[in-house]
């Protein structure tokens, strides 16, 4: 149990806390709603449909004020760097900010459910109320307030129809219009909506515009009404409820009045949404900033790297950029981890090919492979960089880096880092061991970054270094041409796919076996495990650092990270 709260506790905290606030809005209003005096008389009506109305209502206040907020990028990498002194398993949670985005969209959905549910009946007991012609305390409470303002009933006419009223109310009408705008942003946000038609996913999703437009407006029909105080002074409804026929006849009964609340959901979102117009403000003054191409080379394997320079861009290893280019789509911007250090005087981005964008960009910046792209380039757009979870690499002692496939690319900026470190004597690094490991499908795959591995493997030999750098790479793919040759060149000094020192591993690695052997070798010792890959992978890399992690606060613990775009 403790070793799943290394690195989910902190998670788990966070999402139980947001279900607590959760309960205690919903709780809290229905109880309000269903017991405060003031709305006695609305409930004499429509019974607890308008408690069941009113607590949803809260917790999509609440709600609708942090949808906005994990989508803010700027405001994410601010607080990540403003958070730097506080523990990585903080930090992190930082990286997870699209999963609780889709909570809180879910949560939102299921509150809309009740809250509409809740509403139509409302609306049928109005008009029920309405039309009714007997003496009773609903059907007397309908017919206050027919030339005045102080109504109960929103329903102020003997012949129309819920329908009616839904379509011509400033309340029904905005909800009709926030539920559909919900509908299609949620349904075209899909995993296959998204990767297959990303502009119907963009267009869809900025709906949300008018999402937030229709629910600051939908409050202020103050269909929900209440007695007024002033009424309460004077007509004691437990006295004159069943006195109807004599309301004000008698002193002790006057006719109640009644009034609406004053709409509430603009005090919620007004804050995110002021946020979320600066962090498209930022957006838009970044991605007209000039980008200059300084190299554009495609690598085996459909690999595009693309070197760029940008004035007053400054990176952390491990950060990610998003990419434009309107000549492919004015609309689509693709995130991309940097793969340049620090220390260069350019960043870099790597483009593997994998749909009709990516298609686009290869076949805008040439085919030739290794040669660099010398026809007119077409310009691009650069929104960033943002922070992730691979920033935190140099806080730990012992680093495990995972790359699959076009994954690697984190890793590229994290080991030319190093490179610069060392070659500038920098002793105040805290890292002192790096494990590596490199999974790919075939041997193409493995050219485009061996140069990499190659200098930084003789470099840290020049220095001493040997040991600092342990990595293994894994080939998931061959066939039997590619078998008789690695057999008959196998005696080799350097490996026959890579060329380098380090022998390529053949099937896919025993995450056990390499946990156990990193956990006897570092005891006492906090280890970050760091993912680029597919979901599976994280899965079991995840369950290898709880398994593997010891319950003694001072013994070996693996944390968990996993970048997420």
């Amino acid at each position: 149990m403790s070793n799943w709260l290394i690195n989910k506790g902190l998670s788990a905290l966070v999402i139980v806390v947001w279900l607590g606030i959760n309960v205690f809005l919903f709780v809290y209003y229905y109880m309000f709603y269903e017991y405060n005096p003031e709305y006695y008389y609305t409930r004499a009506i429509i019974g607890s449909a308008l408690a069941w109305a009113r607590a949803p209502a809260a917790c999509l206040n609440f709600n609708c004020l942090l949808i906005l907020l994990p989508v803010c990028r700027n405001l994410l990498s601010f607080l990540r760097g403003s958070c730097s002194c506080c523990r990585c398993s903080a930090r992190k949670q930082l990286d997870k900010n699209i999963t609780f985005h889709k909570l809180v969209a879910y949560m939102i959905a299921l509150h809309t459910v009740i809250h509409i549910v809740a509403h139509l009946l409302n609306f049928e007991w109005f008009n029920n109320s309405r039309q009714s012609k007997e003496q009773t305390l609903d059907a007397v409470l309908s017919r206050i307030g027919d030339n005045t303002s102080l109504w109960v009933n929103p329903i102020r006419s003997d012949q129309t129809t819920p329908t009616y009223i839904a379509f011509t109310t400033v309340a029904g009408l905005t909800g009709v219009i926030i539920t559909l705008a919900l509908i299609v942003m949620i349904t075209s946000s899909t995993d296959t909506i998204r990767r297959s038609y990303f502009e119907v996913f963009w267009f869809t999703h900025h709906l949300f515009v008018i999402f937030f437009a229709g629910l600051v407006i939908h409050g202020v029909g103050r269909i929900v009404r209440h007695q007024t105080d002033a009424s309460m002074e004077v007509h004691n409804y437990t006295f004159c409820q069943n006195r109807t026929a004599e309301w004000g006849e008698i002193p002790e009964c006057p006719v109640p009045l009644f009034k609406g609340g004053d709409p509430m959901t603009w005090k919620w979102v007004l804050g995110p949404m002021i946020l979320y117009v600066c962090e498209r403000l930022i957006r838009l003054y970044r991605s007209n900033q000039r980008v200059v191409i300084t190299k554009a080379v495609v690598h085996p394997s459909k690999v595009l790297e693309l070197q760029m320079q940008k004035k007053g861009f400054k990176m952390e290893v491990g950060q990610y950029i998003f990419i434009n280019c309107p000549s492919i789509s004015q609309l689509e911007w693709h995130p991309f981890t940097l793969t340049s250090a620090p220390e260069e005087d350019y960043f870099s981005v790597y483009i593997r090919s994998a749909g009709d964008w990516t298609d686009g960009m290869l076949e805008a910046f040439g085919e030739s492979e290794n040669k660099a792209i010398e026809k007119m380039q077409p310009r691009i757009a650069v929104d960033g960089p943002f922070g992730t979870a691979s920033e935190d690499v140099f806080r730990y002692e012992v680093s495990v880096l995972v790359g699959a496939g076009i994954g690697v690319t984190p890793f590229a900026s994290i080991l030319k880092s190093i490179w610069y470190k060392y070659e500038n004597s920098d002793a105040g690094l805290l890292t002192k061991k790096i494990y590596f490991y490199w999974i790919c499908r075939e041997t193409q795959a493995f050219e485009w970054f061996a140069d990499v591995l190659r200098s930084l493997e003789s470099h840290m030999e020049q220095l001493g270094k040997h040991n600092f750098l342990s990595y293994k790479l894994y080939l998931t793919g061959w066939d039997s041409t590619q078998a008789t040759h690695i057999k008959v060149h196998f005696d080799k000094e350097t490996d026959v796919v890579t060329g380098l020192k380090q022998k390529t591993h053949y099937g896919r690695p025993n995450w056990d076996k390499e946990f156990q052997m990193i956990a006897q070798v570092h005891p006492k010792t906090s280890i970050g495990v760091f993912l680029c890959g597919p979901q599976p992978l994280a899965k079991v890399l995840e369950q290898c650092s709880n398994k593997y992690s010891e319950v003694n606060p001072l013994g070996v613990h693996f944390h968990f990270n996993k970048e997420n775009f």
